[in-house]
């Protein structure tokens, strides 16, 4: 049995890479090949194939989104995500975003290979090199911060001061400025923008990730 792909990634090298592997496996077939969210979505409505290898991100938006999609308009077709990296944040995203399989850019062949089988004969799955242990290293990063903590370090990630912070949680500015610091102390920082990125490397908060200085000035964030 054959197994039909199409190809969604800004990189034309990527999109050439794949296309010549593939050849020399008589059961996968590249049906179409895109190089944006709007050719992407063309090109599986047109072919309907059974798997897409999908960047995570292409040039003109976020290819998760159109991972939602799919999954939604098309339940039985598999996505296999590529991301830049394989930390544990990019592979838990394309996991939300319902994706069959994550794989990183730098992955060994047979395990994209893998990958794409899996997505074509299980979309309904998700499968990932070390997802059992990234899964329980989430598991140990949800208890190192408290429930309140971690709604803390979300709001924090969305720019809010603190005064900000402690109007939404209902918290008094002192106890806002509590978790803050508890917040610092645990994830080993000194600022917000420390602990932010420390955030983002442990999966705690998503990309992108707002320092506050986007959204006032540096002091006013920091009241």
């Amino acid at each position: 049995m054959g197994f039909r792909l199409a190809v969604i990634d800004g990189h034309t090298l990527c999109r050439h890479g794949l296309a010549g592997v593939v050849r020399h496996h008589p059961d996968l077939e590249i049906v179409g090949e895109a190089s944006s969210l709007a050719e992407g979505r063309a090109q599986v409505e047109l072919h309907r194939p059974d798997t897409v290898v999908l960047a995570a991100a292409l040039p003109d938006g976020d290819g998760l989104g159109l991972c939602r999609e799919i999954r939604e308009r098309h339940p039985d077709t598999g996505v296999v995500v590529m991301a830049s990296s394989d930390d544990d944040a990019p592979l838990f995203r394309a996991m939300d975003a319902g994706a069959s399989a994550h794989v990183s850019h730098s992955a060994e062949l047979p395990e994209l290979l893998a990958a794409i089988r899996h997505a074509a004969v299980a979309p309904g799955s998700f499968t990932a090199r070390g997802l059992a242990r990234a899964l329980t290293r989430r598991g140990e990063r949800e208890r190192l911060l408290s429930p309140r903590e971690l709604q803390t370090l979300q709001l924090m990630a969305q720019g809010l001061s603190i005064a900000e912070i402690g109007r939404r949680m209902h918290l008094s500015h002192s106890t806002a400025k509590t978790y803050t610091a508890r917040i610092y102390d645990k994830l080993g920082a000194s600022n917000r923008a420390q602990a932010l990125m420390a955030a983002l490397r442990l999966g705690l908060v998503e990309e992108p990730v707002q320092t506050g200085a986007a959204r006032r000035p540096a002091a006013k964030a920091a009241r």
